[in-house]
């Protein structure tokens, strides 16, 4: 019976990648990537040569049955790689995982890059205890859910694309209050990486004028942090 390897892959820069996750994906049957494409370009960079193929949130329900059949009834090792980070947060993967774990396969799965972790610690914000939500609903239950929150005393973690971070903010604000504190910290290992800190009305005030760029990772304090910041 094969093995699968979920393997966490750089958010930024390329020496971030450990050096067992070089191995595994060397020594790999094959590679299943989120976007061949942009694993190609972690590949080649790597000088590594294995075939890959496409597991995508588009494909993942229509192909998981038959790659864990393929893993169950032989004796390859198979890498699944996302984008960027660790897959199966806020990237596919968990079903296959889950798949695979229902068919007795083994799963192992490498530490690694995952972008909330570095975000959380250089927020300053509390990271002795918090939750993360990972991307907000676009649409139906954004609402319902940021209420939910309100009250929450941990410091909460979001996922945002540049395009809605000015509205996510607002929403926040709306929600939690302008002088929640918070933090947006974008293109985290990149060249540019920034975190910005504040109350919430201030991150609102400060992207105001200057565009979102990258990637971004949202974190507000607890309902508790506000009093203590008073």
């Amino acid at each position: 019976m094969g093995i699968l390897y979920v393997v966490p892959t750089p958010v930024g820069n390329l020496e971030d990648i450990t050096m067992r996750a070089l191995r595994i994906l060397r020594e790999a049957d094959f590679v299943l990537a989120e976007d061949t494409r942009t694993s190609g370009k972690l590949m080649k960079h790597f000088d590594i040569q294995v075939p890959m193929y496409s597991h995508h949130k588009f494909n993942e329900h229509k192909t998981v049955g038959a790659l864990v059949e393929r893993i169950r009834d032989s004796e390859h090792h198979v890498a699944l790689v996302s984008d960027a980070g660790t897959p199966a947060i806020s990237d596919p993967g968990f079903l296959l995982v889950r798949e695979c774990v229902k068919n007795d396969i083994q799963v192992q799965c490498l530490p690694g890059a995952t972008a909330f972790v570095p975000a959380l610690v250089s927020s300053a914000l509390p990271s002795d205890r918090f939750i993360f939500e990972g991307f907000l609903p676009q649409k139906k239950g954004r609402q319902t859910r940021l209420n939910f929150l309100k009250d929450e005393q941990r410091t909460i973690i979001f996922y945002e694309s540049p395009y809605r971070v000015l509205k996510t903010l607002t929403q926040l604000s709306e929600v939690f209050g302008n002088d929640r504190q918070a933090a947006a910290v974008r293109e985290i290992s990149k060249i540019h990486e920034e975190c910005v800190r504040g109350t919430l009305e201030e991150l609102i005030a400060h992207f105001k004028t200057n565009e979102p760029r990258g990637e971004f990772v949202l974190l507000v304090g607890g309902a508790d942090e506000e009093k203590k910041s008073e």
